[in-house]
């Protein structure tokens, strides 16, 4: 099963904005780099606790290495990849060292046009690059149901905005993750708390080498 972020009704452009004025009010004070975890549910932790999220698991994992990082989460449920484009401003102007960037997959799930989920990814990769960041792209797919042809152009175009950029490309978000019983919730799309440590871990390997210690 798959997937991407929720079908949660998107927030309101006014929480989308104070949700990133909020990270960066609280992010100030601390000297560390920042890694922002900009996508929908998947990164902002639908359905699971606080400090359960992929984003805060990939905290503990740098902390653990020895990565002098701090990792900001600015996941919106629901959130499109028109949404993200809408705030992408927000986000660079966080400075940060780094973005995961993990949106696409409500556009999916919605049966959205792959020209339109193409070309919102490869502006939001624009801005944010403009802005100096390192940007990490996070590959989703979708469920069986959605046809062998349009899965292949939806996941293609994740390899192919990441082969153009010469991005890293995490190949699948939730990769050992999906589809496996206890690190999936029952709605068969978002991870378990210990699902989202698995894809903090699919994460880490790819984000790791690009960072300082």
């Amino acid at each position: 099963m798959v997937s991407s972020g929720g079908g949660q009704a998107p927030l309101p452009e006014a929480k989308r904005v104070s949700l990133v004025e909020s990270a960066s009010s609280v992010a100030a004070p601390d000297g560390r780099p920042l890694i922002v975890a900009f996508g929908d549910s998947l990164s902002a932790g639908h359905g699971v606790g606080p400090g359960q999220s992929y984003p805060a698991f990939l905290q503990a994992a740098l902390d653990d290495a020895g990565y002098r990082y701090r990792v900001v989460n600015a996941g919106v449920s629901g959130d499109t990849t028109g949404g993200g484009l809408s705030r992408a401003g927000a986000i660079t102007g966080l400075k940060p060292a780094a973005v995961i960037l993990e949106l696409g997959g409500n556009d999916g799930l919605r049966g959205l046009p792959i020209e339109s989920t193409s070309a919102n990814l490869e502006q939001i990769i624009g801005i944010l690059r403009k802005s100096g960041a390192l940007v990490v792209l996070a590959g989703m797919t979708l469920p069986p149901n959605y046809g062998a042809g349009y899965i292949e152009q939806f996941e293609n175009v994740y390899k192919r905005l990441a082969a153009k950029y010469r991005l890293p490309l995490i190949p699948f978000l939730l990769e050992g993750v999906a589809g496996r019983p206890g690190l999936m919730q029952e709605d068969g799309i978002h991870p378990t708390a210990e699902g989202n440590r698995v894809a903090a871990r699919n994460v880490f390997r790819v984000i790791a080498p690009f960072l300082k210690k």
